[in-house]
């Protein structure tokens, strides 16, 4: 049987991505974790992205914080996602940060969510807080592009959400805005603000804003593929 190791260079096609995702269903966190050498945090507190981290390293992602795709190369995106027992997501997934200024003219075909959103490797990931974190298990990776209904789906409320933006209602924006993607702060700390445009058309501070999906989006996406 041969030796699990971490991919060492980008995978360059989507074929060695998959090979390699597959190869780390079954295995716990801390097998992986171990085998690559990356000491395991006591909970995910304060290493929210610790096990997305590890996965990277594993798949030989390249993107790190940069906005292009984690497989730039291939055009595939990362995205692990924790699910319960009956793989079902516990969470809504974070897609990009939003642009809150110099929207003009911006449109849902050059926009960041769909270039993030146009291929994307999920990875569930088991995340029932009663098992430790080390327990937790890598589930069968999936390798998704939105079908014309999804894309419809995520273009209306994309739409809808830029155009709030771009009229100053960045802060009437809740997270029951869209039927699949919503918007809502994304900051270490309340301190952390970015520039955004009011409702007069003026300059204002606010929280910054991230594009996520919503449960359900990516529980119907899961089961499908997975007959669940």
């Amino acid at each position: 049987m041969e030796t699990l190791q971490p991919l060492r260079h980008p995978p360059r096609s989507e074929e060695e991505l998959m090979r390699q995702a597959s190869r780390l269903a079954g295995y716990s966190l801390s097998e992986l974790a171990t085998l690559a050498g990356l000491p395991i945090p006591g909970d995910l507190k304060r290493d929210k992205g610790w096990i997305g981290v590890l996965l990277e390293l594993w798949l030989g992602a390249s993107a790190g914080s940069k906005p292009e795709q984690d497989f730039a190369a291939i055009g595939v995106e990362l995205k692990t996602i924790p699910v319960d027992k009956l793989g079902r997501p516990l969470e809504t997934t974070f897609v990009c940060v939003a642009p809150l200024t110099g929207n003009t003219g911006v449109v849902w075909e050059t926009s960041h969510v769909r270039h993030k959103l146009h291929r994307v490797l999920w990875v569930p990931v088991e995340g029932e807080r009663r098992i430790p974190l080390g327990e937790r298990r890598v589930g069968t990776p999936l390798l998704w592009s939105p079908s014309a209904q999804e894309e419809e789906q995520l273009r209306r409320d994309w739409e809808e959400l830029m155009d709030l933006i771009v009229l100053g209602r960045v802060e009437k924006i809740t997270a029951r805005h869209g039927e699949v993607l919503q918007l809502r702060p994304k900051a270490a700390n309340s301190r952390a603000l970015t520039e955004a445009v009011g409702a007069h058309g003026e300059a204002i501070l606010t929280l910054p804003r991230g594009f996520y999906l919503k449960k359900p989006f990516t529980a119907a996406l899961l089961a499908r593929h997975f007959l669940l």
